[in-house]
């Protein structure tokens, strides 16, 4: 299950973070997809969790959004994860039109559990 975090700056458009918040889930589950955790296009509540947070006036940040996307690790994942972040970056960008976006993967090793 991918947590994600989106910081954004003030002047970044409320529809454009709605969309944006749209196409998240599609967008990660496809990026982190592996063998131990395929992604079978079904998503369910609690399969991805988004949060927003606007930039506060003592943050600093040279770039428009900035996603960071933690799921847990897998040796499939880490093979290649320059090449998922990288596809993610592209496919966000086409997605929502944001040209000034930073996408930073991780990997932790991690477990994660959630009742009904």
């Amino acid at each position: 299950m991918p947590l994600v975090e989106v910081t954004y700056a003030p002047d970044v458009p409320e529809s454009t973070l709605r969309e944006l918040g749209a196409a998240l889930p599609h967008l990660v589950s496809k990026a982190v997809e592996c063998p131990e955790e395929p992604y079978d296009g079904d998503l369910q509540p609690g399969d991805v969790e988004i949060r927003f947070r606007r930039l506060g006036p003592l943050d600093r940040c040279g770039l428009d959004v900035v996603i960071e996307v933690r799921s847990k690790w897998f040796e499939s994942r880490a093979a290649d994860r320059q090449e998922r972040v990288d596809g993610l970056q592209r496919d966000i960008t086409t997605a929502t039109g944001l040209g000034d976006v930073g996408v930073y993967l991780s990997l932790p090793v991690a477990a994660w559990s959630q009742g009904d």
